[in-house]
């Protein structure tokens, strides 16, 4: 998983260079909404935060909550990604679009990746906490269980 996540991570940073070259403030002086500028910028912050992200993963991937952290912010990236794919289209050009919808795009089988091992280590995690409540509860079953009363033999020393 760790070279899988070090893709995804470099295909996140091969988007900084590309979403560089969008002019969103000549849209802007072209009549288009300020969002695109907003939507940009934070493409910018998503795709940066799920390189590093997505680098320090690959260090240790079997924590769960770093991988939804990094799910959610690839799902957040696409929807960006997919209102200034259309912004550009518009004001800047399709080819200009066009080159960052692929990019985006050669990533998407190792985000599918992902999903499914985070679906999987998910899945692994709950199995691992019914198999401690049961032991937890057949423990607490062990000591709150009465004791047994001692027998005599009715012998006297």
């Amino acid at each position: 998983m760790a070279v899988i996540l070090q893709e995804i991570g470099a295909n996140a940073a091969s988007l900084l260079p590309l979403l560089d070259k969008v002019d969103a403030k000549n849209w802007v002086a072209k009549g288009a909404s300020e969002t695109y500028a907003e939507q940009l910028d934070m493409s910018r912050q998503q795709a940066k935060a799920l390189a590093d992200g997505a680098n320090a993963l690959a260090k240790n991937p079997e924590k769960l909550s770093a991988s939804l952290e990094l799910f959610f912010r690839m799902e957040g990236l696409t929807t960006l990604l997919a209102s200034v794919e259309e912004g550009t289209r518009k004001y800047q050009g399709p080819e200009a679009a066009q080159a960052l919808a692929g990019a985006y795009a050669e990533g998407g089988a190792n985000r599918e990746r992902l999903r499914g091992y985070i679906v999987s280590l998910a899945a692994q995690r709950e199995q691992q906490f019914e198999v401690m409540d049961r032991e937890a509860q057949r423990c607490r079953g062990t000591l709150m269980a009465p004791t047994p009363a001692k027998t005599t033999t009715g012998r006297k020393k």
